[in-house]
Order: structure tokens, then sequence, then C-alpha cells
């Protein structure tokens, strides 16, 4: 469960000023998408507990209800797993190649909203674009604190459920049958424990 509470943490920064921190604090020597691609199980844990933190503070900026954010989390993860074989180092970091599929997820779902415009398909792989760099190391190091802690006060049932959800990338169905709950209760534990940490992070940027 540590590494879980790695996962969801929620910092505020964009994928060149994070290529920046976490080379700075942890370089990378190895992929983890390509671990994820060649079938490793142990890699999808690797790269939740690396990318969860960035996946979750992209769906917070681009989603105008909280509830879509918290959906698009899983969405997001979901077509990680799928197109992890398409990562390549040579034109973009890992962190580029996560975010960059964050936000196509996000827009496709604004789309469907009516909000913008379809994406391209995602081999036009496209690093070009600008950079938020309104963000620092200080916040992201403080909403992972924040994050962690709010993390650490779930309920062991509201971990569990986000774990099967995030990590194993499982449907609501899927975490029902496997905790023997009710569809609705798995629901309600995902969204309630995710909404903590919303709220949590929320007050944190009350006056």
């Amino acid at each position: 469960m540590a590494g879980f509470l790695h996962a969801c943490c929620l910092p505020i920064c964009r994928e060149v000023v994070v290529d920046q921190v976490a080379q700075r604090q942890s370089p990378v020597t190895e992929s983890f998408l390509e671990r994820v691609a060649s079938g490793e199980p142990a890699a999808v844990e690797a790269v939740v507990d690396r990318y969860g933190a960035l996946v979750w503070s992209i769906a917070r900026r681009m989603s105008a209800d909280p509830h879509d954010a918290e959906d698009a989390v899983q969405d997001i993860f979901a077509d990680l797993w799928s197109n992890a074989a398409r990562f390549d180092a040579s034109i973009a970091s890992e962190t580029t190649f996560v975010s960059m599929i964050a936000r196509r997820r996000l827009i496709d779902r604004r789309r469907r909203k009516g909000r913008e415009p379809a994406t391209k398909a995602l081999p036009e792989f496209d690093i070009t674009g600008g950079v938020d760099r309104s963000f620092d190391s200080v916040d992201l190091q403080d909403e992972v604190r924040i994050a962690k802690e709010n993390l650490a006060r779930l309920r062991p049932d509201q971990q569990r459920a986000l774990e099967l959800s995030i990590y194993q990338g499982c449907s609501h169905q899927e975490i029902s049958e496997q905790l023997s709950l009710p569809l609705g209760t798995v629901k309600s534990h995902i969204r309630r424990g995710l909404t903590q940490i919303r709220e949590a992070m929320a007050r944190r940027n009350e006056p």
C-alpha cells in the first residue's frame, strides 16, 4: 500500500517542470512503459507510483467538474497500458509521453461534451506545445505531502477499491466481484476516497 499512497498524490506541475524535478530527485535509468509493454506485472505499479501524481494533477486542471477528473484518471491509465508500446525515448521523455496521453484523453472527454474539437490520432505524437511554468517544485512537494497524509486517512476499503481501480485498471463491476461488494458500494468507495483528497487540496488553496 505504500506505493499506492504515492500513486494518487496531487502535485501541481506540468510535463517539462516535472521532468526537471524528477530527474534531480530520482533519475530515470530505465523505461517503465517498456516494461509494461513487455508484460512485466510489477511495471504497472511502477508506472502508477511514478506518474500517478502527474496524471491526477493534469486531470484536475483540465476538468471543469472535479468528479470528471476522478473518472478521467482511470481512463488515462487504461490508455497508458494499451499504448505503452508506442513510447519512444528518442522522441520524448516518459513524463512527456504520459502527459500527452493524459491531455489527449481529457481533451477527448471535453470534446464529447461539446467543448473541444476532436484530437488527432495518438500516433501523431506532438511534444512541441508550450509549457505552463506557473508551478514549481515547492508546489509539487507540498501537494505530494498533503495528498499522502490524506490518503493515509482513508478507510482500508476505500484504499483497496482505489488500488484495484488505478493499479489494475479494473472496472467498477470487476471490483464489485473481487471484493464481494455491491456495485453501488464500490462506486461510493472510489468517489468518496477521491473526493476526500480533492477537498483537502481545495482547502490548501483557500486564503
